[in-house]
């Protein structure tokens, strides 16, 4: 049985090359995905930013020019993203653990007015064990919050790091592009139909998913900011980035968002026309991002059922974290190109058999 699953799908010499190099590939990332963080994050940015270079090529600019116009445009959101954007949701997720102790309180006393109001609902013993259970999240919250910090300092000189390193080799990335493909292709066989194939089918379906992900966590975190800001919604940036990250957990990441943004608007608004207004402008964004904005920026991304992709960001998500989850849909599609294109013997040799009939 071994020698004919064997026969069927391994007898082909390509597709040996092809699974070594699938192997050695995930091996590396597993093993050495710490150590070559920025090289796999600049990668990453510079297949983002080529769409962007080749769109500028195909209106008529110089190469040179929209490599360096695009490298200008990336440099100056990071920019805004390392000394704006980033000490803002700080400063926000700082005063978040500080009023913990008031929304407990808070939230103590509205249980002992439900408590009130339905006896037989809500008993004195629940009421205990959820302020227990409530108070021991919070102490562990503060804690991480303390570790998370000190460990932070530590990688200070990390992160200044990153933000030296990863444009320079975004730079070289775009700039020699044909170059560093051309070198890759040469260590490749020359016999490479199955991975030729695979890549073309998998090129343009990333490339897009990547880009339209992208896309809709900067417009959904932008558009949910504003809205908490319009609503005088404290914590609104942080609330913002949250909601914005919330797009990369499909089907779940819109319903765990719900919590905190419910939360928040509950304890500062109470039980008001406003705490209501809050919540139907957050249903109306998820559902005009479902419906609107998700059906534009993925036209033409693959068909995947809801447990394939479900298991996926599971799998990959809790292999490689957040990239994990930003790469399964992607990943997922791989493994069913792959599915797809693997050649086999025993279909070649039916077909053979059909043809000679």
């Amino acid at each position: 049985m071994l020698a004919r699953w064997f026969e069927r799908y391994l007898s082909d010499e390509e597709a040996i090359v092809l699974l070594l190099l699938l192997i050695g590939g995930f091996s590396l990332v597993i093993w050495l995905g710490a150590a070559l963080a920025p090289f796999l994050t600049a990668l990453v940015v510079a297949f983002l930013l080529q769409g962007v270079v080749a769109w500028l090529e195909r209106r008529g600019l110089p190469r040179w020019a929209a490599v360096g116009g695009v490298f200008l445009l990336f440099v100056g959101a990071l920019l805004a993203l390392a000394l704006v954007v980033l000490p803002l949701v700080w400063n926000q997720l700082v005063e978040l653990v500080q009023e913990a102790p008031r929304m407990f309180a808070s939230s103590q006393r509205w249980l002992d007015e439900l408590q009130t109001r339905y006896p037989t609902v809500v008993t004195p013993d629940q009421i205990q064990n959820w302020a227990a259970t409530a108070s021991q999240q919070a102490s562990q919250l503060g804690q991480r919050a303390l570790t998370f910090s000190l460990a932070s300092l530590g990688n200070l000189l990390a992160v200044i790091i990153y933000l030296v390193l990863v444009p320079i080799l975004v730079l070289f990335m775009l700039k020699d592009r044909e170059r560093l493909v051309a070198f890759l292709l040469s260590l490749l066989p020359r016999r490479r139909t199955l991975m030729t194939r695979v890549w073309q089918e998998m090129d343009d379906q990333i490339a897009n998913y990547v880009r339209g992900k992208t896309i809709e966590i900067v417009i959904v975190g932008s558009v949910a900011f504003l809205t908490f800001v319009a609503f005088g919604l404290p914590y609104a940036a942080l609330l913002g980035l949250m909601v914005g990250l919330s797009v990369l957990v499909p089907y779940i990441g819109a319903a765990l968002a719900t919590l905190p943004v419910a939360a928040v608007a509950g304890f500062h608004f109470g039980m008001s026309q406003e705490f209501v207004y809050v919540l139907v402008a957050y249903g109306v964004l998820q559902a005009l991002d479902g419906n609107v904005l998700v059906p534009i920026l993925f036209s033409g991304a693959v068909n995947l059922h809801p447990v394939s992709i479900i298991l996926a960001v599971l799998f990959f998500g809790g292999l490689w974290g957040f990239w994990g989850v930003f790469f399964a849909i992607p990943l997922a599609t791989l493994l069913k190109a792959l599915v797809q294109a693997w050649p086999r013997r025993a279909d070649t040799l039916s077909v053979e058999n059909k043809s000679a009939r």
